[in-house]
């Protein structure tokens, strides 16, 4: 079985191709011992809550980054303030602030060595 060979390996589809009909054939036999007695669209497929019922609202069921990194943000609410001030929400201005960034990166290489 003759691949393509490059200077720093060898591909060969056939071989790929068989790999991937035996993965997927070894994914079909695990999940045909799955459960039949599955039905979707019935309770089965809700959240589960620790037995509460699900609020009407799924909104209140978002626990917002804000929540989880509270002492994080909370430290450095000056930076986050200074950094959000920064944020305009055009696309042009991160564009421009990525290729100044890259063009003092260029001089500092270009002084440096």
């Amino acid at each position: 079985m003759n691949g393509i060979s490059s200077g720093f390996g060898a591909w060969n589809p056939i071989a790929w191709t068989l790999l991937f009909l035996g993965i997927l054939v070894v994914a079909l036999v695990v999940r045909s011992f799955g459960r039949k007695d599955y039905k979707r669209g019935s309770g089965q497929t809700r959240a589960f809550l620790s037995g509460n019922e699900e609020p009407a609202d799924r909104s209140a069921l978002h626990v917002r980054g804000d929540h989880l990194y509270w002492g994080m943000i909370d430290g450095l609410s000056a930076y986050y303030r200074r950094v959000k001030a920064m944020h305009t929400g055009v696309f042009n201005d991160y564009v421009a602030a990525f290729v100044g960034v890259l063009a003092l990166i260029f001089v500092l290489l270009v002084w440096v060595g």
